[in-house]
C-alpha cells in the first residue's frame, strides 16, 4: 500500500523516535508499504518519521543509483534500530534531495564511509561497514530517525537562498506528484 509522505513542516519529522520491538505490530507489512511508498516516488530511501511513524526504521534500496556507484548495484536493505558506530574515509560533497523536501537539490558534505549496527527485517543483527553513495543514503535516512532533514547541513548562506522554498513546501504551495502530505 503507498502511504503518504510527510512534507517539510510536518511535526513528525521532528519527533524523538523509539525503538522498534521484534513484536511490534504489523511490521513486515509497514516495511513492504514503505518499499511501496518509495518506489512510487522515485525513491532511494525512506525512513519511518517520513510516512508518521516517529520509530527508528527505515528503508534503501540504492540500485536506482548504480551508474553513479557501482556499490549501489542490487543493494536493498532495510535498517531496524540502526546505529552508526563509525564515521570516516573523506569527507565528500554531493547533491542530495529528500521526498519530503521536494524541488530541492543541493550539496551536502559527509563521511565516505561508515560502520552501522543495525536488524534487518527478520530481526538478524548485523554489523557492516558501507562506502560511497551507499553511506551517503544510509547517513541521509539515518539523520531522519535523529530528527535532522538535510537543509539543517546547509551553510547560514544556502539556508537563506532556499527558505522561500522551504516556505511554498511547508504551506502547500509546491505538491510532488506522489501522495503526500502535511500535518
Amino acid at each position: 500500500m503507498i502511504l503518504p509522505i510527510y512534507l517539510y513542516g510536518s511535526s513528525c519529522l521532528r519527533e524523538k523516535t523509539q525503538t522498534v520491538a521484534p513484536d511490534y505490530p504489523d511490521l513486515k507489512q509497514l516495511i513492504a508499504n514503505m518499499y511501496d511508498t518509495m518506489y512510487n516516488a522515485d525513491g532511494v530511501g525512506l525512513a519511518a518519521p517520513q510516512i508518521g511513524r516517529s520509530i527508528r526504521l527505515f528503508v534503501v534500496d540504492a540500485d536506482p543509483v548504480k551508474n553513479r556507484d557501482s556499490r549501489a548495484t542490487g543493494f536493498r536493505q532495510t535498517f531496524i534500530n540502526p546505529q552508526i558506530l563509525e564515521r570516516s574515509g573523506e569527507m565528500c560533497s554531493a547533491s542530495e534531495g529528500c521526498l519530503s523536501i521536494p524541488d530541492i537539490h543541493e550539496e551536502v558534505v559527509r563521511n565516505d564511509v561508515i560502520t552501522v549496527k543495525y536488524f534487518d527485517e527478520n530481526f538478524n543483527e548485523h554489523l557492516d561497514t558501507f562506502a560511497g553513495i551507499v553511506a551517503r543514503i544510509v547517513q541521509h535516512e539515518y539523520d531522519h530517525i535523529e530528527q535532522i532533514l538535510f537543509p539543517d547541513h546547509f551553510s547560514q548562506l544556502k539556508k537563506k537562498l532556499v527558505r522561500r522554498k522551504l516556505d511554498k513546501i511547508r504551506t502547500g504551495k509546491i505538491q510532488p506528484e506522489y501522495r503526500s502530505r502535511i500535518d
